[in-house]
């Protein structure tokens, strides 16, 4: 027998009805899915390098698309952020402070993963046929393996503990 009383609980802090929450969730879930279908697509059929005139072109515009839909994830995480229900407990200087030091952590991994592996090595360019000359093993990919999932991750926990 499952005990859905934590679920329950949960649901009471968590308006998933709000529109905002829902363009959040689609969103969040959107972005992962179109750049790896487009990346896969173009891996197969280089149609995207074929219509830019060159792989590192094409990579450029996908990467432009990608900081453009992650905007927009952001804002809509951030709305709806804004009307959801707050934890009480959460209200106070610590949880502010915490959630600050969590955003910090998780900008420098996402920052240090970018300059770690350049514009085409963040932006799948990989797909396009761009390889990096050797693994990078340096720091953050040093400490973590997806730096920048794990950075992202933190991010977004941070922002919402604030």
């Amino acid at each position: 027998q499952v005990d859905v009383a934590a679920m329950a609980q949960l649901f009471g802090y968590v308006d998933v009805t709000d529109s905002g929450f829902i363009a959040a969730v689609l969103s969040i879930a959107f972005n992962p899915l179109f750049w790896n279908v487009v990346a896969r697509w173009e891996h197969k059929t280089r149609a995207l390098s074929r219509t830019f005139g060159s792989p590192h072109a094409a990579c450029y515009c996908l990467g432009t698309l990608i900081l453009i839909l992650n905007g927009v994830r952001s804002h809509c995480f951030t709305e709806a952020m804004k009307n959801q229900p707050k934890l009480e407990g959460l209200d106070c200087r610590w949880a502010y402070g915490m959630g600050l030091a969590i955003l910090a952590v998780g900008t420098l991994f996402v920052v240090t993963s970018f300059l770690a592996l350049g514009f085409t090595g963040t932006f799948l360019g990989d797909y396009f046929g761009i390889l990096m000359e050797a693994k990078v093993t340096s720091f953050p990919f040093s400490v973590l393996d997806n730096p920048m999932y794990w950075g992202s991750t933190a991010v977004y926990l941070g922002w919402s503990l604030m």
